[in-house]
């Protein structure tokens, strides 16, 4: 997996966990190619913005003193969780053409289980239908999706819920990150 170059920070805690000793301002973030949370030391005097995006690549970081590592998922601060939902539902309206194509092409994992009964709310009916529709046509859309499967739950709303699974480390297989 490639390094990353950038990321969006999260939630700036100008003097570091409450419940810590240290005093050291730190920054959650998640990197914005593989999604990978991070916690980020900035350099002195540097205040860092909810959203901001910044450079954590190999050259000179002119913000970001050095990465602490991976930010276990206990230590997400409720701005955090927010702010990431907000990322995974902007990266799902960017690329929804790419969800879309989940649904039209998504595969069983064995013989007993399918990738769309990963996602929060969906079982074997909703699989059922969906292999049904999809093999009359292909979806055009998630709003095509929600109109041509019956009581399916919201699409987009099972997408971001295993986003933030698969990103907090929750899940054994991988649907949207490649890890």
């Amino acid at each position: 997996m490639e390094k990353e170059e950038h990321a969006l920070v999260l939630d700036y805690l100008p003097y570091g966990y409450p419940l810590d000793n240290k005093m050291m301002p730190l920054a959650q973030a998640i990197g914005v190619k593989n999604f990978t949370l991070l916690q980020l030391i900035p350099r002195r005097g540097v205040k860092l913005e909810i959203g901001e995006e910044v450079y954590i690549g190999e050259g000179k970081r002119d913000k970001i003193y050095y990465i602490q590592g991976r930010m276990p998922e206990n230590k997400l601060t409720e701005t955090t969780k927010q702010q990431l939902q907000e990322f995974i539902e902007g990266k799902i309206n960017e690329d929804q053409k790419k969800f879309v194509e989940f649904f039209n092409v998504a595969e069983a994992i064995n013989t007993r289980l399918h990738q769309f009964e990963l996602l929060p709310g969906f079982g074997k009916k909703h699989t059922e239908s969906i292999l049904e529709e999809r093999n009359k046509k292909p979806f055009e859309s998630i709003e095509d999706l929600k109109n041509r499967v019956a009581n399916l739950p919201d699409p987009k709303k099972a997408i971001e819920k295993r986003m933030v699974e698969e990103i907090t480390g929750r899940e054994k297989y991988h649907l949207f990150l490649g890890k």
